[in-house]
């Protein structure tokens, strides 16, 4: 099964989304870009760490910028979503 992640209605920033894909034949069903073993968590943990745009897509030459800029808008799409912490009982 192979789902495309779009979740925002405009234009540009659901081409972005649409490099975002998630299949639960590859990496466990994690998001990946464009289908490759890499996980957009993978990418936006480099990011956060300081690496360099550049330096990332040197060490991922299969890798465009629009991919990194995929990887942080499929991270905001999510944190626009609703969650509510329930207790547990103990």
């Amino acid at each position: 099964m192979r789902i495309t992640l779009s979740l925002i209605a405009m234009k540009d920033k659901a081409a972005l989304l649409k490099r975002i894909t998630v299949d639960d034949r590859i990496c466990n069903g994690r998001p990946v870009i464009r289908g490759m073993r890499i996980t957009a968590q993978t990418i936006l943990e480099f990011l956060m760490a300081g690496t360099s745009e550049e330096e990332v897509l040197k060490q991922y030459p299969m890798l465009e910028r629009d991919d990194l800029d995929a990887c942080r808008q499929f991270a905001i799409s999510l944190m626009a979503n609703k969650y509510s912490v329930k207790g547990i009982a103990a």
